[in-house]
């Protein structure tokens, strides 16, 4: 079969994990193969441009929306999608990073740029999350290659712990305040390419941004949020959160491990 490296354990070394502690983000090469990636992703390519409802020319959107099309909860949506979501290779490789015991889904979502799509404004994804600790990682995983001219994820490597600029959204204001401030204090921003199998993984709080796409071809990029096993749910901090603890923790309780039926453990040691 095609797929079991979604299963197979990946030689992460305990320098991987120094680095992504320190940095706050690690780009890991060979992370899926080539077959594995085309098994899935024509699946989920398929399933973002079917699902996705913004219809608008891009010069008529925002500039969050000119960023890409954006799908949640795709492995709700295909039993294919869920058997890549649930896949215990990179769900690991994010409980390692993170170093705690196990690892539940907060939820996934494609981020399709279309060509001609726009910047994806710096941020940090946390911002969103009505999560009670920052123990939260993103895998951010190309369906092909990723050339600078289709607008790759980049970071600003350490920036984890810096407070300004956690309570904004994807904006203008967050693209200018954020990238500002991070230059300013001497921050290193980290870009470039991701070949073929190159997986990036972040922390929630670190603040991030993509170039536009100026190619001819999308960039479909699947992403799986992950949250320690232990995660418990946080007061919501901003309508946004509201919207997203309704969402992705549906019957969570404030204060109590989010344990709903969308945010099954994916890996643990026990």
């Amino acid at each position: 079969m095609p797929h079991l490296d979604i299963d197979a354990p990946y030689a992460l070394t305990p320098d991987h994990v120094a680095k992504f502690r320190r940095d706050g983000f690690i780009k890991l090469k060979d992370v899926l193969s080539a077959e594995t990636l085309e098994h899935f992703g024509r699946e989920i390519t398929r399933l973002t441009i079917e699902l996705n409802t913004e219809q608008r020319p891009i010069e008529e959107r925002s500039t969050y929306d000119k960023a890409f099309l954006q799908v949640m909860n795709l492995w709700e949506q295909s039993p294919l999608v869920g058997r890549f979501v649930m896949g215990q290779r990179l769900a690991r490789i994010a409980a390692d990073l993170l170093e705690v015991s196990g690892v539940r889904l907060y939820h996934d979502q494609s981020l399709y740029k279309e060509p001609g799509g726009g910047i994806t404004p710096a941020h940090a994804d946390q911002y969103y999350w009505p999560l009670a600790t920052d123990r939260t990682i993103t895998a951010w995983i190309p369906l092909q290659p990723v050339p600078v001219d289709m607008g790759p994820l980049g970071f600003y490597a350490r920036s984890q712990s810096v407070s300004f600029g956690r309570d904004l959204g994807i904006s203008d204001e967050s693209e200018a305040k954020i990238s500002d401030n991070l230059q300013r204090h001497g921050f290193e921003f980290v870009s470039g390419p991701f070949a073929l199998g190159e997986v990036s993984f972040h922390l929630g709080w670190t603040f991030h941004k993509a170039g536009a796409n100026v190619s001819t071809q999308a960039r479909s990029v699947m992403t799986i949020i992950y949250m320690d096993a232990g995660m418990r749910l946080a007061p919501a901090l901003n309508p946004v959160q509201v919207n997203d603890r309704d969402q992705w923790c549906p019957g969570a309780v404030e204060g109590d491990i989010i344990r709903s039926r969308k945010n099954p453990v994916i890996w643990s040691r026990a």
